[in-house]
């Protein structure tokens, strides 16, 4: 498989998926760990003449942020940028950090936002990033065709191998996708993208969700996750990891919107991997994943939590049903339907 030259792959991004025109002026901030993949995507600004300026942010390896430190506060006030990337270390525990970053860098409504923890320099060579602009182009159609196949839907089923059977409602929530920008509706979106989004009713989520990939700051786990959904809140989670269900219920506990359903995703990347960065994993072709706590940034989320923490899900069934009563199955066993168009 040819693999893509990773400053050729983030330039790509930018052009494609944030529209980084020349002349703009573009912040990246980034950790010490992720320096490398960072001057990647400085030289992709460089050469769609973009104005770049990189900032290092202090990281140390078992000390975690809870707030922005006041120097990037002051970069905000002081040296404001058209676009922002931040190229972050992905651990959980700094969760409540991120979700305030992002906030203070599309409060004013004027900047576009990227925001990439645990990304990696193998995303942008032969991952999810590997992508030419016809092969973003590509993704963005499918999306498009998806959310409009997805119009009018009150109520989505999710059902899977591993004994998953949850419903939630999804009345007057639209789709979204993170595949291109939308201004009007959506402040930022990760990198690399690959998703059809929606934030559901924050008190509709019935049922047994079981996560057999993957989680959100945790990474590929080895036994199933089980959650119990009741009004939208999760109850009873276990699994036979105990370090796995201790960070779960943590997770669950960081305030009291953290437990409450915060989002329902199609994956669509056909270049993303399982691997260990969920940042990529959660955009695998053919998956779905639910997070608890935060969507306040998302078409219609009320959720204001500290916290977001995604579950992924193998082999899904969905079906969506329709106001005029219509049921429309969007993935069979982990396969989407040939009416969608797919790529």
């Amino acid at each position: 498989m040819k693999r893509l030259e990773a400053s050729e792959a983030a330039k790509n991004a930018l052009k494609c998926v944030l529209e980084a025109k020349k002349g703009e002026h573009i912040t990246f901030f980034c950790d010490r760990e992720k320096l490398e993949v960072s001057k990647m995507f400085v030289v992709g600004a460089i050469k769609l003449g973009l104005k770049a300026r990189l900032v290092r942010l202090k990281s140390e390896a078992n000390v975690f942020r809870e707030k922005v430190p006041p120097e990037i506060v002051a970069i905000f006030e002081k040296q404001p940028a058209d676009i922002y990337i931040n190229l972050l270390r992905g651990v959980r525990e700094e969760t409540s950090f991120r979700i305030e970053l992002t906030k203070m860098e599309t409060e004013t409504h004027r900047t576009r936002l990227a925001h990439c923890p645990g990304i990696m320099m193998d995303m942008l060579t032969g991952g999810a990033l590997a992508l030419t602009i016809k092969g973003h182009e590509q993704m963005q159609s499918f999306a498009q065709k998806m959310i409009r196949k997805l119009g009018e839907a009150v109520e989505v089923e999710v059902t899977n191998p591993s004994g998953t059977h949850i419903t939630m409602s999804v009345k007057g929530r639209p789709f979204f996708t993170d595949t291109v920008l939308d201004r009007k509706t959506l402040k930022w979106m990760n990198l690399p993208t690959g998703e059809v989004i929606v934030a559901p009713v924050e008190d509709s989520l019935e049922g047994k969700l079981v996560c057999d990939m993957a989680i959100g700051g945790i990474g590929p786990i080895n036994k199933p996750l089980e959650v119990i959904a009741r009004k939208g809140k999760a109850y009873e989670p276990s699994s036979q990891e105990p370090q796995v269900l201790k960070k779960v219920r943590d997770s669950l506990k960081t305030d009291s919107r953290a437990d409450i359903v915060g989002e329902f995703a199609f994956g669509i990347n056909r270049k993303a991997r399982f691997v260990q960065e969920f940042l990529e994993s959660e955009k695998v072709f053919g998956t779905i994943h639910v997070a608890f706590g935060n969507n306040s940034d998302m078409p219609c989320g009320k959720n204001p939590s500290k916290n977001h923490m995604d579950l992924l899900v193998s082999k899904p069934t969905v079906k969506v049903t329709k106001k005029d009563g219509t049921t429309v199955e969007v993935l069979k066993a982990g396969t989407f339907k040939k009416t969608l168009g797919v790529p």
